[in-house]
């Protein structure tokens, strides 16, 4: 039997979609009602909120559309599905369309959309943009977040734990002016940028690890799952996955945010065995141990990881 395996990328995935997707049926040709639902849903956006006029552009696009405030380059794709789909993501807008379904019927529900993915795409470039100003640079002194919290980078010789290696210190009350967190890396004076950050991303793994594995210990039970194996990805768009033999792999970069973050991404992996899927009864397993995931979901999209 085939391995199922069920995956959350990096901008989370909502009970009936994915936060920024929105599927379509193929009668699109004048249909008000659909077109009256968006506008319904989006009364406080506008075109001209949405950095217009503008230019998008995805990396594998294979079309493009010219709406009135934004000229769109998507990935368009056809497969075995009954709804064309719209998917905004960090690389752009992506289409998904039945075989059967003519063109011109995909490029009306694209222009029946258009506030949604204007807005979604404008949305999307400012996350990029948050993330790349959020770059550290790896030398005495940068700071990065570390379970919510801001760690300073502090260079001390004196440091020797395997090769390197680094110590969280907390300061103390009576020292205002030292960082609240600070991490003592061992490293010379002479150490490159490039050691500064494999020595510290090597602590912040070990803590992955070491959180990660406490926290599906703690919600496994109430679910009443058990999970096999738990390895650390460094995907670039996905913070989990889940295997129906029970391996669980988690983003190491989940380490810097707060572990109620952490937490939702936990408990949406270990539902998924009790259900491969994102139907309403696996919604309503995360919602039984996290009733509040919808707020921590929107807290995993919309909060900016730091730039390595």
């Amino acid at each position: 039997m085939a391995m199922r395996q069920l995956v959350l990328d990096l901008f989370g995935v909502a009970p009936a979609a994915r936060p920024s997707e929105e599927k379509t049926p193929p009668a699109l040709a004048g249909s008000a009602q659909t077109a009256l639902k968006i506008v319904a849903n989006e009364s406080a956006i506008t075109l001209d909120d949405a950095l217009a006029p503008a230019h998008f552009a995805h990396p594998r696009a294979n079309r493009a559309i010219h709406f009135a405030h934004a000229r769109v380059h998507y990935e368009f794709r056809r497969g075995q599905r009954r709804t064309i789909g719209f998917t905004v993501g960090a690389e752009g807008l992506s289409v998904r369309a039945p075989r059967w379904t003519p063109v011109h019927e995909v490029e009306a529900a694209l222009r029946e959309k258009e506030r949604w993915i204007v807005a979604k795409l404008g949305e999307a470039r400012d996350r990029h943009a948050r993330i790349e100003s959020n770059r550290i640079e790896w030398k005495a002194g940068a700071t990065l977040p570390f379970l919510g919290q801001s760690v300073t980078l502090v260079l001390d010789p004196r440091q020797r734990h395997g090769r390197g290696g680094a110590v969280l210190v907390e300061s103390d009350a009576d020292a205002p002016d030292a960082p609240r967190l600070a991490l003592h890396v061992g490293l010379p004076h002479t150490a490159t940028p490039e050691q500064w950050r494999d020595t510290t991303q090597a602590w912040l793994m070990r803590q992955a690890r070491r959180v990660f594995t406490a926290r599906l210990d703690n919600f496994a039970p109430q679910l009443g799952v058990s999970w096999q194996r738990m390895s650390l990805s460094s995907a670039g768009t996905r913070w989990g996955s889940a295997s129906a033999d029970g391996s669980i792999r988690l983003n190491w970069r989940l380490i810097h945010f707060r572990e109620s973050v952490i937490d939702y991404v936990v408990v949406h992996e270990l539902a998924h065995l009790r259900e491969m899927n994102h139907s309403p009864r696996f919604w309503q397993h995360v919602e039984s141990v996290l009733p509040d995931y919808a707020e921590r979901r929107g807290q995993l999209r919309d909060e900016a990881v730091p730039r390595w």
